[in-house]
This record gives structure tokens, C-alpha cells and sequence, in this order.
């Protein structure tokens, strides 16, 4: 687990720079369920999702010659962004490297806040094609999802939670390579003891649950054609993986079709515009696949906002 001390030093280094962002009541929605529920709104975070959190925490924690060097990473967005904007902010050169098939908004958002960006075909090879650019170039490496500052910072989602729903129940956080996850179960774990935590994972393909099976990260085979490409790393991170085994962390699935359906009730009921991952933990509270009793407490954290407005229009339209 991240100890409290270490996500509290990161919560006061980001305050002044990153918004404490809102933890909105969704009583329509969470009568569908039988549930009191609340949406923490990362997606009215900097860059759209809960990313700059951990990004901008491990950048400040950087010493000056690390980031004079140039930062590199690696993302099919949400993480590119954030890095690409850290880097931005502490005037440090910076070099992405993405899948070709990355949303074109994040695409273009990446190079909006001034980073290099390297493509790359093959979304199981991304991190071989990122040591090649880091050694090539001597360039420090801000990893998405398995580092201990990156996981501080999203942790300080979690602290926010605890402090304006401190009654809290059920916490549910979405799953791609476990940044998120393993952040928010530390700190609510440890302010929240009896609070459970519920990680989302694509039906599709899910990446958390082999891992555990295994014991140690593995590959995972993931959708290439998804609106929840936040949710797609090619595996779950070691230190995040450790935290959701010694949280007792539970895990449920969402379909393609429960995640639109959850972005279109959020846009219509919430007027929250979110991309896949972003509702993936509200589509599993929906869809009936979190188990909470009546009235229940619930947090579902939306974790993005960022998604292509062609895509996500059409596959409404669909639905709708």
C-alpha cells in the first residue's frame, strides 16, 4: 500500500496547481440502482482526466538534472497528456510514445501542449518501442501506472473522497494498468477501513483479473476497437497489482454496450461528457454488477473526460 504520509505529501504539492475536483450527487441514477450514489468528476481535472495527479507529483519529485534531461512516456492518451502538460509546466522537453490508433483528440492534445510524439503499430510492443526512445535519447521515463509518486498522486483522489463522503460504503474505480486503483485503495483503506473497493475491468478484455490469478503482471490480450482505449495498457502493473491483493480489492466487468449506455445516462441525467473509461465505473453500478444493499453508499469514480466526439456521437446515436 502507499502509506497516508506519502499521499498527503503529494496532495499538499499539487494544491495551487491542480483542481480539487467535485463529488457530485447522482440521485436519478443511483435510484436505478437502489443506491445512494456519488460521481467524483475527474474529468473536470487539468487535461480531462485524473492522470496530472500522478504525473505532476512525480515530476515535481524529480531531481532538477532528471528533468533538464527530458521526460518520456508512454499512453494511448490520457497519461500522454498529463506528462506532455507536467512537462509543459516545469519547462522540461518531452517525447510520447502512443499507438497509431490513439484518439485523434488526445493526439492532438499531446502535441497542443508542446510534447514530441513518437507512433507505434503494435500495442503489445509500446514499452519495448519506449526503452528503445528512453536509452536512444537519455531521457527519464514517467511511467503510467507502476511507480510509486505516480500511484501518491492519484491517491489523492481517494483522499478527497474520504474527506466529503467519510460514510462512504463502496468506493468503484475503473481499471486499465491500475494507477488509479492502487492509489484510491490505499488511501481509502486507511481512512476508510470499512469502505469496499470495486475495480471495473473491460468483459472484453480484462487485465487485473489474470494478473491475480498468476500472481505476478501478465500480458493482456485487450480490444483494439473500444471507447474505453484508457482501459487498454498491455498489463497491469506489479506495484498496483500487490495493492489490490492485500486490499481484498473487488473485481466486476462492464461490456462495450453498458459503458455507452452509462455515457449516454450520464450525459443526459448528469450532464457529464466523458469518454469510455471515464463511465466504465458508473456502467457497472447501472448495470447491476456492483453488490451493495439498498441505500448504500456509493462512490463511482469518473476518471475521464477525454473522447472523440465523432466516436462517441455516432455509438450514442446507435444506442439512443
Amino acid at each position: 500500500m502507499i502509506a497516508l504520509p506519502e499521499i498527503r505529501a503529494a496532495a499538499e504539492r499539487l494544491t495551487g496547481t491542480l483542481h480539487r475536483t467535485p463529488l457530485s450527487s447522482a440521485q436519478s441514477l443511483g435510484a436505478r440502482a437502489g443506491v445512494a450514489l456519488w460521481l467524483k468528476c475527474e474529468c473536470f481535472q487539468k487535461t480531462g482526466s485524473f492522470k496530472p495527479r500522478g504525473a505532476l507529483n512525480k515530476v515535481l519529485s524529480l531531481p532538477a538534472a532528471d528533468r533538464a534531461r527530458g521526460l518520456v512516456t508512454v499512453s494511448a492518451g490520457n497519461h500522454a497528456q498529463a506528462v506532455a502538460w507536467a512537462a509543459r509546466h516545469v519547462g522540461a522537453p518531452c517525447v510520447v510514445v502512443m499507438p497509431t490508433a490513439a484518439p485523434r483528440s488526445k493526439l492532438d492534445a499531446v502535441r497542443g501542449y508542446g510534447a514530441e510524439i513518437v507512433l507505434h503499430d503494435d500495442r503489445a510492443t509500446l514499452f519495448d518501442r519506449l526503452r528503445e526512445v528512453e536509452r536512444a535519447r537519455g531521457l527519464t521515463f514517467i511511467h503510467p501506472f507502476d511507480d510509486a509518486a505516480v500511484l501518491a498522486g492519484a491517491g489523492t483522489v481517494g483522499l478527497e473522497i474520504a474527506a466529503d463522503a467519510p460514510d462512504v460504503d463502496v468506493v468503484v474505480v475503473p481499471v486499465g494498468g491500475g494507477g488509479l486503483l492502487g492509489g484510491v485503495a490505499s488511501a481509502i483503506k486507511a481512512l476508510v477501513p470499512h469502505a469496499r473497493i470495486v475495480a471495473v475491468e473491460l468483459e472484453a478484455g480484462p487485465g487485473l483479473a489474470p494478473a491475480l490469478a498468476a500472481g505476478k503482471p501478465v500480458p493482456s490480450p485487450r480490444p483494439g476497437d473500444t471507447l474505453a482505449d484508457g482501459m487498454t495498457p498491455p498489463f497491469v502493473g506489479a506495484l498496483p497489482l500487490e495493492i489490490a491483493r492485500d486490499a481484498g480489492v473487488e473485481l466486476v466487468t462492464v461490456t462495450e454496450t453498458e459503458i455507452i449506455d452509462a455515457m449516454l445516462a450520464l450525459m443526459t441525467r448528469a450532464k457529464l461528457y466523458v469518454e469510455g473509461s471515464g463511465a466504465a465505473a458508473t456502467a457497472a453500478v447501472l448495470a447491476g454488477k456492483v453488490s451493495a444493499p439498498p441505500g448504500a453508499r456509493v462512490v463511482a469514480i469518473v476518471s475521464g473526460g477525454n473522447v472523440d466526439p465523432e466516436r462517441a456521437l455516432g455509438a450514442l446515436a446507435v444506442r439512443r
